[in-house]
């Protein structure tokens, strides 16, 4: 649901921070209604450079959609962060909607949906969501998926090394971390 940067009959609205560079009105994905007001914006991101924020809510069912991704897309990609000391838990992700992130060694594969945001975090951040959205039972120690959320934990705390794996079609996510191992590499067709 990207919308054109194209448009040039929208007002710029300037700050310090970023910029409206579009706004329009499209059909809600949900509802169906051309009722989803989706607003552009252009943010001048530390390490990062040039980053595309897009956010929409539908005026007539409520469903809200994010994301983001750098300005200046490249190929489709892997990337790849090794996660090894506590440090690397403060990498930077900008991850776009459509890519998938994948923790082998933690049993973690989160697929886009639809609907997918794109968000901004760290590797620590990225583990929190997966805690944030696993099912209630979780939390208790008789489930089975417990053992999966301690080791989650475990990992938050550094002590656990671990892969953390990025693959964007879009080419437009991205990471940055100090001394932190990080690989990019052109993602093949077949496994998008």
């Amino acid at each position: 649901m990207l919308v054109s940067l194209a448009m040039t009959d929208i007002p710029v609205i300037e700050s310090e921070k970023f910029r409206i560079v579009a706004e329009e009105v499209v059909k809600c994905p949900i509802c169906g209604n051309k009722s989803m007001t989706v607003k552009v914006f252009l943010y001048d991101m530390p390490f990062f450079g040039k980053v595309v924020l897009e956010s929409g809510k539908c005026s007539k069912c409520g469903f809200r959609w994010s994301d983001v991704g750098l300005l200046e897309t490249t190929k489709p990609k892997r990337i790849i962060v090794r996660v090894k000391k506590p440090k690397d838990l403060n990498t930077l992700i900008v991850k776009a909607a459509p890519a998938t992130v994948r923790i082998p060694e933690l049993g973690i594969e989160i697929f886009p949906g639809p609907a997918a945001p794109g968000y901004i975090t760290t590797v620590e951040g990225v583990l929190q969501r997966v805690i944030d959205h696993a099912p209630s039972g979780c939390l208790d120690k008789s489930n089975p998926c417990y053992e999966k959320i301690k080791a989650i934990k475990e990992a938050m705390d550094g002590n656990i090394s671990f892969t953390l794996i990025i693959e964007d079609p879009s080419g437009r996510s991205a990471v940055k971390g100090e001394g932190t191992e990080v690989i990019e590499e052109e993602l093949e067709d077949s496994q998008e």
